[in-house]
């Protein structure tokens, strides 16, 4: 059996002149269909709902004002639900709207929680279908994050694949719009990936999207790191999704790393929200990221925020570039009595032990 995850963006789900919102969803939903019913899991991760509801109220641009994106989303989700909900019902699927903020994955538990959910569903043959609360989720109408949604909801379920359905048909080298010489980058390492998400080779957007390409190198990389494959293809040919599903090879394929991080430290990298931020000193740098060693408080430096024991922070070099994100042992008022002398200094009491310790 495998569980695969699927993201299709608002740029597809709008339609074209030969094919409307309604047939996308329908071809989507029969793709769908023809992989579960040789046995496998699927969770669909949906943007759209800011664009239907634009659809819906005939507004010809994507609003700027936060609200108004807000209230249109409102109107647009439940569009789209109901456009899920009637297809799926003739295909004899069941389906159950999951709508998430960024904060509903800010700590363990409430991560583990939403991974609970997911399961549980998939095994009682409900097809989840999961979007960003878009009325109420700022984060999310700013930068358009739904490709890392789905690269967390991955590894929630501890998928095998990540499917990313956009309007390009493959990663491309430079902006193949305005680049002649642009060429497909059909397979992607994990060493290629971080160079590539570091140069920001490809940034754009359309109208209605809002991610671009930059989102989908940070789900990528999100993903791969927690060993779930990824596969970034065109979701405007109605036959890729089947291709995927057959395991051809379309579009380009990021490859997931060859020692995954595994499920807790992709949250503490990717999901958690910091209070608090720790500078190290070059020794303490090189002692976590080539030696996976815990952070000790002789190679603290500098101690920014409030934060007590227990909370997650982000941990930097003397450059300000952050090296790793960690649950901490101390808080920082004890760690600011000790850079000032106020208190001994044991070298080898813990800040952040290796196990709630992980790289970024």
């Amino acid at each position: 059996m495998k569980k695969w995850v699927v993201k299709i963006g608002t740029s597809i789900l709008r339609g074209n002149e030969d094919q409307s919102t309604e047939q996308v969803i329908e071809s989507l939903c029969k793709s769908l269909t023809s992989f579960i019913l040789k046995g496998n899991k699927v969770i669909l991760v949906t943007s759209g709902a800011v664009g239907l509801g634009c659809k819906k109220l005939n507004l010809n641009t994507r609003p700027k004002e936060l609200s108004t994106l807000q209230a249109v989303a409102a109107i647009g989700q439940v569009n789209l639900m109901t456009l899920y909900e009637k297809t799926m019902k003739k295909l004899g699927h069941n389906i159950a709207q999951i709508l998430i903020t960024k904060t509903d994955f800010d700590s363990r538990e409430s991560f583990n929680n939403a991974s609970k959910t997911f399961k549980k569903l998939i095994d009682l043959n409900v097809i989840p279908i999961v979007n960003e609360n878009d009325s109420i989720a700022n984060e999310e109408l700013k930068y358009g994050d739904n490709d890392t949604l789905s690269a967390l909801v991955a590894l929630a379920i501890n998928a095998n694949k990540l499917i990313l359905l956009t309007d390009i048909e493959n990663l491309y080298s430079k902006d193949p719009r305005n680049n002649e010489d642009a060429h497909p980058i059909k397979e992607v390492n994990s060493n290629q990936l971080k160079i590539i998400k570091d140069k920001n080779i490809q940034n754009y957007n359309n109208e209605w999207g809002t991610g671009g390409i930059t989102t989908k190198l940070i789900a990528a990389e999100i993903a791969t790191k927690g060993g779930v494959e990824v596969q970034l293809a065109d979701g405007r040919n109605e036959n890729n999704l089947i291709n995927i599903f057959n395991e051809k090879k379309i579009g380009t394929i990021f490859h997931p790393v060859d020692k995954p991080v595994g499920n807790k430290k992709s949250w503490l990298s990717h999901a958690i929200k910091t209070v608090g931020q720790i500078t190290l000193d070059e020794g303490a740098c090189l002692a976590i990221e080539q030696k996976g060693a815990s952070l000790l408080v002789v190679g603290v430096k500098e101690v920014e925020g409030d934060f007590t024991v227990n909370q997650a922070v982000r941990i930097v070099n003397t450059n300000k570039k952050e090296v790793a994100k960690g649950i901490t042992s101390m808080s920082s008022d004890s760690l600011k009595r000790i850079l000032n002398k106020k208190e001994n200094i044991n070298s080898s009491m813990i800040v952040v032990h290796r196990d709630v310790l992980a790289l970024t």
